[in-house]
């Protein structure tokens, strides 16, 4: 008997499209429910749901900004200079976790012993210590340690260090986001340098011999043989990461850093939308973390050997 002679109920195919229609159901119905309950909390406590608040005046000012931005424009705007914020410190943070992880990779494969302890040593410390503590430990301890603006200490006369920040020649960092940027990267940092190290010892010994014998020398041989076949392995918990680093970054608000939860704090505050606020917030992150997930799956499919 042919497959179109067999009997529906029997049929694996409809099985399986029969189940994911009641599963897709089943979370429609859930969503709707759960959206019915929490209109009916808010009328009953005579509160109207709605994005109307954003286009008010938001009556207070943000700390650090990269666009014009004051305390007479919107909520909406406010939002907005939050968002980039954030951005700032998930690219920057992306970038400079990629080197140092990188780096305290390879290195805790290093025949040089100093160098090889030194970067456990900083593994050890740095992924074994909380997030928050850390951040706690950057600002108070380092940056809110430096001397006044009048005092300030200079390094090759190009960097300056004081309680302002860290001035450049062509811009200043402030401390709270220095201390985001760095809290994220070293610690970020400490978890990709094992899943390098990893990824590395992952590749066969024969790799290795093989390039030797080509004549290439260490430096040559991890960048052209052994850390293109690591990649494999290395992607996809690197892209974890990436994603912990994003949603870490949330963390500015324990340091005055003003990122888009800080700011969509102080707006419920102000406002008394939690719901709709928490709402912008988890699709805020919702989106960048779908972003970063569909760059890093591009980039892990580039990678990957192709079967002809």
């Amino acid at each position: 008997m042919n497959n179109s002679q067999v009997p529906l109920w029997r049929s694996q195919r409809f099985w399986q499209n029969f189940t994911q229609v009641i599963v897709a159901f089943l979370v429609v119905a859930i969503f709707v429910i759960v959206v019915m309950n929490i209109n009916r909390n808010l009328q009953q406590l005579g509160i109207n749901f709605g994005f109307d608040f954003l286009q008010q005046q938001a009556s207070f000012d943000i700390g650090e900004k990269i666009v014009n931005y004051k305390p007479t424009d919107s909520y909406l705007l406010a939002l907005w200079v939050g968002l980039l914020n954030s951005l700032r410190i998930a690219i920057l943070g992306i970038l400079f976790t990629s080197i140092i992880g990188l780096t305290a990779g390879i290195t805790r494969l290093s025949n040089n012993w100093l160098v090889r302890n030194i970067s456990l040593l900083y593994v050890e410390i740095f992924r074994n210590t909380p997030l928050l503590l850390q951040l706690l430990f950057w600002y108070f301890a380092v940056f809110l340690s430096f001397p006044k603006a009048a005092n300030k200490i200079s390094i090759l006369g190009l960097i300056n260090l004081s309680k302002s920040g860290i001035e450049l020649p062509f811009f200043t960092l402030t401390p709270e986001f220095s201390t985001l940027l760095l809290g994220l990267t070293f610690y970020t940092g400490a978890f990709i340098a094992e899943i390098v190290r990893g990824g590395i010892e992952s590749v066969a010994k024969g790799q290795w011999e093989a390039a030797r014998s080509l004549g290439l020398n260490p430096t040559l041989t991890m960048r052209f043989v052994i850390l293109p076949q690591a990649l494999r392995v290395i992607i996809p918990p690197l892209t974890s990461q990436y994603l912990n680093l994003t949603k870490n970054s949330s963390l500015a608000i324990a340091v005055g850093y003003p990122d888009i939860y800080f700011v969509a704090s102080t707006t419920f505050n102000q406002t008394g939308k939690a719901v709709e606020v928490m709402i912008l917030i988890m699709l805020t992150y919702l989106t960048l973390s779908l972003t970063i997930s569909l760059i890093m799956n591009q980039f892990n499919n580039a990678v990957q050997i192709k079967e002809r």
